[in-house]
């Protein structure tokens, strides 16, 4: 009898141990629930800031589209209010006197090798920048508005085909007159001609920057330098398939660099305008 009064001794502390056990994991597990509470809210509160953030995100976006939007409007229109421009480099300083459109009225027919009729007319001319005393520096450059735009046309065509010209002993280079964002476009561009030639692709740098490059008589026109690049790194690894390309082309303003170009290149083209500069009419 007392053996087992022992015995149930001893289970009934077991059970208050195994009581005071539960006890611990329900208090364990009551911090538990508090403390998965206070994730859940973090981690609602983190997924309304989340989503938050990507509707910011999206806003930004939308106005980095717009504003890349704008800024290509604006190159536009400031390259189309300097198509009457022409930009004449080499001039020597003081060269013109002091009356610089008389200068480059009797100076632009000799170097051409060209008759005006009428004779040119300005809407203004001046050189770039502030005036240079010292004359071992480069000459600073002439730009000229020219009152009318097919003689602007004449020039800068009889330019890209004969120049440079030469006063005396300075070479003179005429250019077409763009904005800063246009400019720097070319010059990448033609950073790229090495490269064309290695993989013996014809090409030509068209107004305002546009590259056109024609493989085994199949023609893609290129509008960003980055564009290019990255179809040139993909063509020295396998074949690409050329996707020819409409493009309204300005054959004057063609082949600045004297790069190879396929010739009667704008006879073939033309049919490809007509759709493209409707299109371009109607916005």
């Amino acid at each position: 009898m007392e053996r087992l009064l022992h015995e149930f001794t001893a289970v009934g502390r077991q059970i208050e141990g195994i009581d005071a056990s539960i006890s611990s994991l329900t208090l364990e597990t009551k911090s538990m629930r508090l403390d998965i509470a206070g994730f859940q809210t973090r981690v609602t509160g983190l997924e309304h800031r989340m989503g938050s953030l990507e509707t910011q995100m999206a806003t930004f976006q939308d106005r980095d589209q717009n504003l890349l939007y704008l800024k290509s409007k604006l190159t536009d229109l400031e390259d189309r209010s300097r198509r009457d421009n022409i930009r004449l480099l080499g001039i020597p300083e003081n060269e013109e006197g002091t009356d610089i459109q008389a200068f480059l009225s009797s100076t632009l027919p000799k170097l051409t090798s060209m008759n005006f009729d009428p004779p040119l007319e300005f809407h203004r001319v001046h050189r770039v920048g502030p005036k240079r005393s010292d004359t071992s520096l480069r000459p600073r450059p002439i730009i000229a508005s020219l009152l009318r735009h097919n003689q602007t046309r004449q020039i800068l065509q009889t330019a890209r085909n004969h120049g440079p010209f030469r006063i005396g002993q300075h070479d003179i280079r005429i250019t077409a007159d763009y904005s800063k964002d246009t400019n720097e476009r070319r010059k990448a561009f033609l950073t790229l001609r090495p490269r064309l030639r290695q993989l013996e692709l014809k090409y030509g740098l068209f107004d305002p920057a546009r590259m056109w490059v024609t493989k085994n008589g199949v023609s893609r026109d290129f509008y960003n330098p980055e564009e290019l690049k990255l179809f040139l790194d993909s063509f020295q690894h396998q074949p690409t398939d050329f996707t020819s390309t409409s493009c309204p082309l300005d054959t004057s303003g063609c082949n600045e660099d004297n790069g190879t170009f396929l010739p009667g290149l704008e006879k073939k083209a033309l049919p490809a305008m007509i759709p493209t500069l409707a299109k371009e009419a109607e916005t």
